[in-house]
């Protein structure tokens, strides 16, 4: 029995110093389940993103509040933002009822959704957070809100066979639509693409690989996440984030 209750102390308290030791720069401090450290360095603010994510970024807190519908079946509601708090690089602020995207590990830590040529119909990229998108989705389809104006909605090409592994996304002035559409949803923070017609062993994986002129093109990766990954390419999960501006 004492050697029981010894173990437990002993647990506690390493559960204790995890939670007290320090994050990195630029890395997660908190959200939903989190179990590490909760503590930034000095100079910098653990800083709410989402129910499911904190970072730590430098200077003083924010006080960002959102809801997330979750994602499953055909539609799904864009994270919410309820926040009119500011944060450093984004040039235009969220609109009520969309989110921004991004990538939020090496190589493309913190790269946004956005179109190769910014706000017309064309293939979609990770970017700049000077350039970034807002994004909904509404009935299955994820739609960009370019220019504040104009949507777009994202296009998935068809698999030519079964041995294609990544198919390409695109923005169209069209909802996508026909054997090819696929449905987008929400699953916490994280975006995900599902049809009918393919078996995807995980439905949030990505992939980004740049072209020639360093375009960083996303595809939706068929195969397995972080394996087998074709060359040049990073595999990546793309999340929502309702700050008031895109941060780096």
């Amino acid at each position: 029995m004492k050697s029981l209750t010894l173990l437990a102390s002993l647990f506690a308290l390493a559960s204790s110093a995890l939670a007290q030791s320090t994050a990195p720069q630029y890395g997660q401090c908190g959200g939903q389940s989190w179990t590490g450290a909760t503590i930034c360095p000095s100079g910098w603010s653990c800083t709410y993103s989402n129910p499911y994510y904190s970072q730590c970024l430098p200077g003083a807190a924010t006080t960002t509040v959102s809801s997330i519908t979750g994602g499953g079946g055909g539609s799904s509601s864009s994270p919410t933002s309820t926040s009119t708090s500011s944060a450093a690089s984004g040039t235009t602020t969220l609109q009520a009822g969309y989110s921004f995207i991004r990538a939020v590990e090496d190589p493309n830590f913190h790269k946004y959704l956005q179109s190769e040529t910014l706000n017309t119909p064309s293939t979609a990229v990770l970017g700049s957070p000077s350039t970034a998108g807002q994004f909904e989705i509404t009935n299955g389809q994820l739609i960009y809100n370019a220019n504040g104006t104009t949507p777009l909605y994202a296009v998935v090409e068809g698999r030519a066979n079964s041995t294609v592994m990544k198919l390409g996304m695109s923005w169209s002035t069209t909802p996508a639509s026909g054997a090819n559409a696929g449905t987008f949803m929400w699953s916490g923070d994280t975006l995900e693409w599902s049809i009918p017609t393919i078996t995807r062993p995980a439905l949030n994986a990505w992939l980004v690989c740049p072209d020639a002129a360093d375009n960083l093109l996303l595809y939706i990766n068929l195969g397995p996440y972080d394996y087998q990954t074709p060359t040049g390419c990073a595999d990546e999960t793309i999340h929502a984030y309702t700050g008031a501006t895109a941060t780096p």
